[in-house]
């Protein structure tokens, strides 16, 4: 109902009465008052007058209303200790594919390899649930479309030249913008869920922790909406998964990446490589040269451009 008021209150951009918005959503009038409250409270500005409602501006707050086509699906919370905690949890108990929880901060984000995700006001955190039918062993390919489609946005609404870096993070301009993270649970060979999280530094300043690190703020110089970022990426994500096949994302990531061609070092739980990157195969694994001539196939860790 908040989301449905919004849209009246947006479309007619001035004062609307309680008596038309009674009339048109078919509720009380108390509970038109009742919904305006919780709006201002949750950072809305809608001014009354003994005329009506009219809304002045609203925070760049991605609540679930915000999303009306999607309303039952996300989740919004101003404060989680991870947002892929909390999915894992949703998944478990059943959530439908594509449900997604959004946080404003989160106290103990995660990055890959156990390290942790920077998460402070301003940024844009969420975790999508998702329920493919294909075999666990395809699965990567599914993170590798995750981080395409954000370049391409990114590269579409602002017309930046969004990179990616093995295994799945964004940079601009050789800087951190994104990361991405994703678990999988599955059952012989059916996935019973994978959780895709992003974290994309959209208002906040992650450098005085992360100085090769970035923000969408400061590259562009202006406010950035979350709420527009996160419904086209929701809306491109959910129409490649649906409608494109997933065997040439690996050729078409390769199209983007600042990766390969390049020395680099990739560093896992126990283990460096050091190479030339020459490749990244069917499998979605880095192909190094190495100096003695041969080659090796790194399927994860963290990836260093030198």
């Amino acid at each position: 109902m908040k989301g449905q008021i919004l849209k009246i209150l947006r479309k007619e951009n001035e004062v609307v009465s309680g008596e038309m918005l009674s009339s048109e959503l078919g509720i009380t009038r108390v509970s038109i008052w009742k919904h305006i409250r919780r709006l201002r409270e949750s950072g809305y500005s809608i001014i009354g007058t003994p005329k009506g409602y009219r809304l002045i501006n609203s925070p760049d707050i991605p609540f679930s209303w915000e999303f009306p086509e999607r309303e039952s699906q996300i989740h919004y919370f101003s404060e989680v200790t991870s947002t892929m905690d909390v999915a894992k949890d949703l998944a478990r108990k059943g959530c439908p594919d594509f449900t997604v929880v959004v946080a404003g901060r989160q106290k103990k984000g995660r990055g890959r390899l156990k390290r942790i995700w920077f998460s402070s006001e301003g940024g844009l955190y969420f975790t999508i649930v998702l329920r493919p039918k294909i075999s666990p062993v395809v699965s990567f390919k599914i993170n590798f479309s995750a981080s395409l489609v954000l370049a391409q946005i990114l590269r579409n609404m602002f017309g930046i030249k969004a990179m990616v870096k093995w295994p799945n993070d964004i940079l601009v301009d050789g800087k951190k913008i994104s990361g991405m993270l994703s678990e999988m649970e599955a059952e012989a060979d059916m996935i019973t869920f994978l959780n895709i999280g992003l974290g994309i530094n959209v208002n906040n300043d992650p450098t005085s922790e992360e100085p090769m690190a970035d923000s969408l703020k400061k590259v562009l110089g202006r406010e950035i909406s979350k709420k527009e970022i996160l419904a086209r990426y929701l809306e491109e994500f959910e129409k490649r998964l649906n409608n494109v096949t997933l065997d040439n994302v690996i050729s078409e990531w390769k199209q983007y990446t600042l990766t390969l061609n390049r020395y680099v070092k990739i560093v896992a739980n126990h283990e460096v490589s050091e190479g030339f990157a020459i490749d990244v195969d069917e499998n979605g694994a880095l192909v190094l040269g190495l100096e003695d001539g041969s080659t090796k196939r790194v399927i994860y860790g963290d990836c260093f451009h030198t």
